[in-house]
């Protein structure tokens, strides 16, 4: 074929593939929403972004399931950096509980959850964190201050749900779920507070419905479609019981990405990550993995130091410098010694 003949094909495919294009976008159904820049293909290839917002979104749109540990603190987030995890969860129980000692009963505040957000993401900024926003802290012009706090304060993502403001860890019983038509009020003020964030933001909501327990999987299913449709880039049912019923959330929601949420003796069976995978996921979370560790290890060292009279045997050989390391004392360090500092020539 001439060169002529390549170069006139090249344009009628590409004009082609245009026109298929706008005829695609004026056949799409105006009451869903669209934004093209959000479209899975912009963030298949190239290199994993600085951004943690968009590198989430390159994530979720290439083979693999994200696998994010929840963390409570700076010292757990330090260890799960540590350990190689390129993701974090914000538990909103692990965060009440370590930042004011309560049970995950609606008694942290957007404050509360901000000020810890902000902390985890600076730790490491390419890291995405994905938080839990409850129930967004009140009515639509609170969910949508919760979207721009948490964004300002550099977190990847942030899960919403349909509990009325009294809720409760998932993962109790006794729940109250909101309508559907107000879970998806707070879908919908998630969405446009990301979307009119100046200079465009790829912050990434997720609609996630506790119905399940209250209503009824059916229900769940419903609620979480119109949440996509309302603009939530990921589903997330909480308390998926077995392994059909994920599989068909997975099958029954697609394109949309799903989120499980395993909790070691809650109503979700503790799935592998690789076994999640297999089952369609594509996020998996582990939101007490480290308070209830931590629970564990400090229980263990009070009744240690109580019974022995020492903290010889919970340090383990951990002296302080040590524990430092742990908490980025080299990289502290090495930044003075860049800067032409000397106050940390000998640590």
């Amino acid at each position: 074929m001439s060169p002529a003949l390549d170069y006139h094909t090249a344009v009628e495919n590409s004009l082609r593939a245009e026109m298929e294009a706008e005829l695609k976008e004026s056949a799409r159904d105006p009451s869903v929403y669209y934004n093209p820049r959000f479209d899975p293909k912009n963030f298949l290839e190239g290199p994993l972004s600085p951004n943690p917002s968009t590198r989430l979104r390159q994530m979720l749109a290439r083979p693999g399931i994200v696998v994010a540990p929840g963390i409570c603190d700076g010292i757990s987030a330090r260890c799960a950096l540590e350990a190689g995890f390129d993701c974090l969860y914000q538990s909103g129980a692990a965060t009440t509980a370590s930042r004011l000692g309560q049970p995950d009963l609606a008694i942290a505040t957007l404050n509360d959850f901000v000020e810890a957000g902000q902390m985890v993401s600076s730790l490491n900024p390419s890291v995405p964190v994905i938080a839990d926003a409850d129930t967004g802290f009140g009515g639509t012009a609170m969910v949508a201050r919760t979207v721009r706090q948490y964004a300002r304060a550099g977190v990847a993502a942030m899960h919403i749900e349909d509990q009325v403001q009294t809720k409760r860890c998932g993962h109790l019983m006794g729940k109250q779920v909101v309508s559907r038509e107000e879970f998806i009020t707070r879908i919908r003020a998630a969405v446009l507070a990301r979307d009119s964030i100046p200079g465009g933001s790829d912050f990434v909501i997720i609609g996630r419905t506790d119905s399940a327990q209250v209503l009824g999987m059916d229900e769940a299913l419903i609620r979480l479609k119109m949440a996509a449709a309302a603009g939530a880039d990921v589903c997330f049912i909480e308390g998926v019981k077995t392994k059909e019923l994920l599989e068909k959330t997975v099958a029954e929601l697609a394109p949309t990405p799903v989120l499980v949420n395993v909790i070691s003796g809650g109503l979700t069976p503790s799935f592998t990550y690789f076994e999640a995978e297999q089952m369609g996921a594509k996020i998996i979370i582990f939101s007490l993995v480290s308070c209830v560790a931590m629970v564990h290890a400090v229980r263990a060292a009070m009744h240690s130091l109580k019974k022995t009279g020492t903290d010889w045997v919970s340090a383990q050989g951990m002296d302080p410098k040590a524990f430092f390391e742990v908490m980025g004392l080299n990289e502290v360090v090495e930044l003075d010694a860049q800067a032409g500092g000397c106050a940390f020539d000998v640590v």
